[in-house]
């Protein structure tokens, strides 16, 4: 498989957004940014490093979910071309919702079960953790984070390939082989970049609003500013990443097996 070039994915993603930046920020606002808002609103409070207690929300949390893979199928493809209108990226992004999905539960859902096990069992005796236990934690860890990497080209191949679960899966392998520390490298900084400008955006805009409206409690005025403009920022930096895989995947070389349909199908 062809080495990937981040530098040249970036400098097409900039291209790409100065072009079509306004379709994709459409889809980025109704598929990210909205059921975002939605989800945040219906979310009951709870406290810090805690889930909130079971209810309805986790419905509309499902649903929020499924809306934004269908987002980031929609935006991949408008980032690889040709010309798309955005119900028929969002049409697209549909009809590759189930494959991609089912090639995410394949790894994910084995990954955690095994680590719930590891957990439970290292919990189980607070007093004398098993150390066997919290080492099998700390090699579940290291493997989800290669299986993680390994897998990173899987939305980008759901969108552009006609194929199922198993065969989205083998694709992503095959791309990111010779091509893991590359792939690590962009993912760690891109999410430390991440984490920095939403964590600094989001000190500001709880500052000013609380400046301004005196509470940035959740149905406030404040609150709601802060919320609106944490998905926005949340979008942007999606979007960004989402189109870089994109990028990245049309650097895949001689082995792709299909390329992008014109008709958006």
């Amino acid at each position: 498989m062809a080495k990937l070039s981040i530098s040249q994915a970036w400098d097409e993603s900039r291209a790409v957004l100065a072009r079509d930046g306004k379709l994709i920020g459409a889809v980025a606002l109704a598929l990210f940014v909205l059921p975002g808002i939605v989800l945040d609103l219906f979310m009951p409070e709870a406290p810090a490093g805690q889930f909130p207690p079971a209810g309805p929300w986790m419905a509309v949390a499902a649903v929020a979910i499924l809306i934004s893979l269908v987002g980031q199928l929609a935006i991949i493809r408008l980032a690889m071309g040709p010309h798309l209108t955005v119900g028929e990226a969002i049409s697209h992004g549909a009809r590759r919702l189930l494959p991609y999905l089912g090639a995410a539960l394949l790894w994910v859902v084995p990954l955690c079960l095994a680590i719930g096990l590891l957990f439970a069992s290292a919990g189980s005796d607070p007093e004398h953790p098993s150390a066997a236990a919290a080492l099998g934690l700390v090699l579940a860890g290291l493997i989800g984070i290669y299986l993680a990497v390994r897998f990173l080209m899987m939305s980008a191949v759901a969108s552009a390939e006609g194929s199922g679960s198993l065969a989205i899966l083998r694709r992503s392998w095959d791309i990111s082989g010779g091509n893991w520390w590359r792939l690590f490298g962009f993912l760690l900084t891109f999410a430390i970049g991440a984490i920095v400008l939403l964590w600094a955006v989001g000190a500001v805009t709880g500052l000013l609003a609380q400046l301004a409206f005196g509470s940035i409690a959740r149905m406030t005025a404040g609150g709601l500013i802060v919320i609106i403009v944490s998905q926005l920022i949340s979008a942007l930096v999606s979007l960004t990443f989402f189109v870089m895989l994109a990028r990245l995947y049309t650097q895949r070389g001689a082995g792709a097996q299909a390329s992008v349909p014109s008709s958006g199908t």
